[in-house]
């Protein structure tokens, strides 16, 4: 006797109810602390008054937006977001997959762990323990300047000045996060069929040949789900970093978004701009996202749903 294809699914489901059970804990996390605070997206289109409440403001359309669109600095910390975030994802996909790849020709395991555990380790550390780290070693009296003294290189202060703020953003960012990809595409390596390395052994292959013509085709798929995420993250330069790092003599290359949105929302106590400042980040996000996934899907056929 056949069993229809609602009573399969039927049982199916009612095989992994204990699976979807444990799913439900992070959907209302979600829902709570995701999808109820996008209610206050209507702030950006509203002329709030905190006594007044979200009810209570009067509706101003799209002028928010008129007034940020005609700032100056607008443009100039849109613009030092997108450079700070593409440098940094340039920098930590290309150093990830070559770190990987020379990580996974080490032959001594405890070598090769200890290496791993290394380059890691700065990833669980806070931007707040971290950033305060740069400042005082970026700063006048900072080790830096003593290691430079010895170069006769006479010592200044990097983190205030406009030329090397952004530098030192985006290669203190890479030192802290290329571990976490790092063991991405490590996991990947590992999934791959260890006959076809067999194989190309047998005919004569390379280490540098097998690389190319066997590990990096293997991990292609995991490369591109990567750089979808990190295209889809071109607008989050990294608010924690930089808020800890930065000051007022630096907000002409280091100021983001995010810091903007930060300043002028919640310490101006202009929430209808910072909200509108929000949205547009969002908003452009989501098309860089959409774009990546759909030339991604149109040019390799890669789908991630």
């Amino acid at each position: 006797m056949r069993h229809s294809s609602s009573d399969s699914k039927y049982l199916k489901v009612k095989q992994q109810a204990s699976l979807h059970a444990m799913m439900i804990p992070g959907i209302i996390l979600a829902f709570i602390f995701s999808i109820v605070p996008l209610f206050g997206i209507v702030m950006a289109f509203e002329d709030y008054d905190i006594s007044k409440g979200i009810f209570g403001s009067q509706w101003v359309d799209i002028y928010n937006f008129k007034l940020l669109f005609a700032r100056n600095d607008f443009w100039d910390t849109t613009r030092n977001t997108v450079v700070i975030a593409l440098w940094k994802i340039v920098l930590n996909s290309g150093l990830s997959i070559l770190l990987a790849l020379l990580i996974n020709e080490v032959q001594h395991k405890t070598l090769k762990k200890a290496i791993q555990t290394v380059i890691f380790l700065p990833y669980f550390l806070s931007w707040v323990l971290l950033g305060n780290i740069m400042v005082e070693m970026f700063s006048t009296t900072g080790s830096f300047n003593l290691m430079l003294e010895a170069f006769g290189v006479a010592p200044r202060s990097w983190i205030t000045s406009n030329t090397y703020f952004r530098t030192i953003v985006i290669v203190t960012d890479v030192w802290k996060t290329v571990g976490y990809q790092v063991v991405v595409f490590l996991a990947a390596i590992t999934g791959i069929d260890p006959s076809l390395y067999e194989a190309g052994k047998i005919d004569g292959a390379n280490h540098t040949q097998l690389c190319f013509h066997i590990t990096l085709p293997g991990i292609m798929s995991m490369i591109v789900l990567m750089c979808i995420l990190n295209i889809g993250n071109i607008m989050n330069a990294g608010f924690e970093q930089i808020l800890v790092m930065y000051n007022p003599s630096v907000y002409d290359t280091g100021d983001i978004l995010d810091t903007m949105a930060y300043r002028i929302g919640l310490t101006g106590l202009q929430y209808s701009m910072g909200t509108a400042i929000g949205l547009f980040k969002s908003v452009v996000s989501c098309a860089f996202f959409a774009a990546s996934y759909y030339i991604a899907y149109k040019a390799k056929g890669y789908r991630i749903f």
